[in-house]
């Protein structure tokens, strides 16, 4: 593995691109932001909701009822227009995510959720943590259909999504502004999954189909218009009634990000296991790129967070995660062993080792 020269980013992240001069394409992306006409993009970000005559919502927004879907929300109110909330329902709901999800409505907005069959969903976590070593697999690609399936059956033909994560972590198309069927297929997390390969009834696959027919559903990325930023969309989210976890999270470290489902940190598990870095890598990374951190100090933190067997997430144990989609914790570690890349880990998956370790010359 070597490492971005400015943020601790590794090249064993999928579709990264790392220069001659060692630096990563998310950090050159960051670079550019200071070269882009902000105030242009935001009227362009305006027209497009000037064109939308309300029935009476003016766009969909997208929500986990995590900071960033609160910020949007906010956004969306300052400028005036009224959103329509939607929310997938996630695998695992945990206390602090309900309350979050509640605080949406109390922003001044109407929310629909979508709950799919909790069965199906459970077999699916099952399934996809077997085939592609990915829990999250179901709630991620439901994330992405869900809204798009609400714009159709109530005409709504705008939907606001958040950031584009090429942009943000670094991959291609990065410059990106428009969410669709080819940028979810590609970026979406599919993993080379196909709903079609989950041998489940058309009735039962619904919710995580695509739509066919998505004619006059146009579906923007707002941190296009606008410079994304994570710690600032919490900090404001709080403000207005989100709410921190108590400690730093599990899986990362941070007290604001991913607090809506307890099977997050099995997913951001197996991302280290696969591919030599998880969640707080990610976030070091966006605080470096804003001179908040050094790299030695976002290289302390990873060191610390990173690759942490999930034996727990917000509370909640991980043997009480499992029997939800009815697996034992020997049986998870045998599907641990299936995907851990060897050439990065030796060890048990609970007591995992880097043959390499982090350094400052390697990293």
């Amino acid at each position: 593995m070597t490492y971005c020269n400015r943020c601790v980013m590794p090249s064993s992240k999928p579709d990264l691109f790392v220069d001659e001069e060692g630096v990563c394409a998310a950090c050159r992306n960051f670079d550019e932001r200071k070269e882009i006409p902000w105030e242009e993009r935001d009227e362009i970000f305006r027209d497009h909701l000037r064109g939308v005559t309300a029935h009476p919502y003016h766009c969909i927004v997208p929500v986990s009822g995590g900071k960033d879907s609160t910020a949007q929300i906010l956004k969306i109110l300052e400028l005036g227009y009224n959103p329509l909330a939607v929310n997938a329902r996630t695998c695992d709901l945990s206390g602090i995510g309900r309350r979050n999800l509640d605080n949406i409505r109390r922003l001044g907005v109407d929310l629909v959720e979508v709950a799919p069959n909790a069965k199906v969903r459970g077999e699916l976590n099952k399934f996809c943590l077997e085939t592609v070593g990915d829990i999250s697999w179901p709630e991620h690609v439901s994330i992405f259909t869900t809204p798009v399936a609400v714009a159709i059956q109530r005409q709504i033909p705008l939907i606001i999504w958040g950031e584009n994560p090429q942009h943000e972590y670094g991959g291609p198309r990065a410059g990106r502004h428009l969410l669709d069927r080819g940028w979810l297929e590609e970026f979406g997390g599919l993993l080379g999954l196909r709903v079609t390969d989950l041998g489940l009834l058309k009735r039962e696959v619904a919710p995580y189909t695509y739509p066919d027919d998505v004619s006059g559903i146009e579906g923007l990325f707002m941190g296009y218009f606008y410079p994304w930023d994570g710690l600032r969309n919490a900090v404001k989210a709080k403000r207005h009634g989100f709410e921190w976890w108590f400690k730093p999270v599990e899986a990362h470290g941070f007290r604001y990000e991913n607090l809506d489902n307890h099977q997050t940190g099995i997913h951001d598990f197996f991302k280290y296991i696969k591919f030599g870095f998880g969640r707080a890598t990610d976030i070091a990374c966006t605080h470096v790129r804003r001179g908040r951190w050094t790299r030695d100090e976002a290289l302390t933190h990873v060191r610390i967070w990173d690759g942490k067997y999930p034996s727990a997430y917000l509370g909640k144990t991980l043997d009480h995660i499992l029997s939800d989609i009815r697996m034992h914790e020997k049986e998870f570690l045998e599907v641990c062993e299936m995907f851990i890349n060897r050439d990065l880990f030796e060890g048990d998956p609970r007591h995992l080792v880097a043959k390499k370790s982090h350094s400052d010359t390697a990293a």
